[in-house]
């Protein structure tokens, strides 16, 4: 048994510790944790019972509710099993390889990075100092077109005077939220999913919930400006950074690759 043991083996034993790396990953961030370990503990359950402990009986129940419940868990888990392929064929995964044939302008990219992310920052910054609630969701490899839809489109040019405009009281979009993709505003007043995680201190509102929510559901990057104590938050694979400076807000931004 321990002969046959070979570099076949070891790479089998590798991609499926990875795969479920990243399905651990990704149910973390989505909070649905609790779910994976109890699909995990029954597939151990399974395994012990019909191919180690050869027990018939709950040998073959297990495996009615294993063809079953292969559907069941695609059709409960369809939005993480969807950013797990998605994150499996990001871009930021294979730069190694178009790099190779594809030679970037490094100050032509920094300079259009440095354009998007100051209008932002600036915005960010002035809704903070008037206390201006705003909640603005940055695009990434997952797309927002479905959240798109429930708010007005706008696709215009990321501008730090717009911004401010949409999010001023009187606004009749400053309630949702504004989501940039692909360089542009592309709507506003959108409606995002909340957060029911209870770790999320009693003091932070629906604005901080969604940007969490939206971080959970997608890969999208999240800003919240809160109208109560003017605080910069930061909403990112499922976890909340609160209280930011404007360097840092920008250092965050930069370090996105779609923006």
């Amino acid at each position: 048994m321990i002969e046959s043991f070979g570099i076949k083996d070891i790479l089998d034993i590798t991609i499926v510790a990875l795969l479920l790396y990243y399905l651990y990953k990704i149910m973390k961030e989505s909070g649905t944790i609790n779910i994976f370990y109890g699909v995990l503990a029954f597939i151990v359950v399974w395994v012990v019972s019909s191919e180690i402990l050869q027990m018939r009986l709950i040998g073959s129940i297990l495996d009615k509710f294993m063809s079953i419940g292969l559907l069941v868990l695609v059709i409960i888990f369809q939005d993480q099993i969807k950013r797990f392929l998605v994150e499996l064929g990001s871009k930021k995964r294979w730069t190694f390889l178009t790099s190779l044939f594809h030679h970037r302008k490094e100050g032509d990219d920094s300079a259009e990075l440095h354009k998007r992310v100051i209008p932002i920052v600036y915005a960010c910054m002035s809704m903070a100092k008037s206390k201006t609630g705003a909640l603005i969701v940055i695009e990434q490899d997952v797309s927002l077109e479905n959240y798109e839809k429930t708010g007005d489109m706008i696709n215009a040019e990321i501008n730090s005077r717009l911004i401010e405009n949409i999010f001023f009281k009187n606004s009749p979009l400053h309630d949702g939220a504004l989501i940039i993709a692909g360089g542009r505003i592309k709507a506003a007043g959108c409606i995002l999913p909340v957060s029911h995680d209870t770790d999320v201190p009693r003091s932070l509102g629906l604005r901080h919930r969604s940007a969490l929510g939206i971080s959970q559901a997608t890969d999208a990057f999240a800003i919240v400006v809160s109208e109560e104590t003017g605080n910069i938050s930061v909403a990112s694979h499922g976890r909340l950074t609160t209280r930011l400076t404007s360097t840092e807000l920008e250092k965050r931004l930069s370090a996105l690759h779609n923006i």
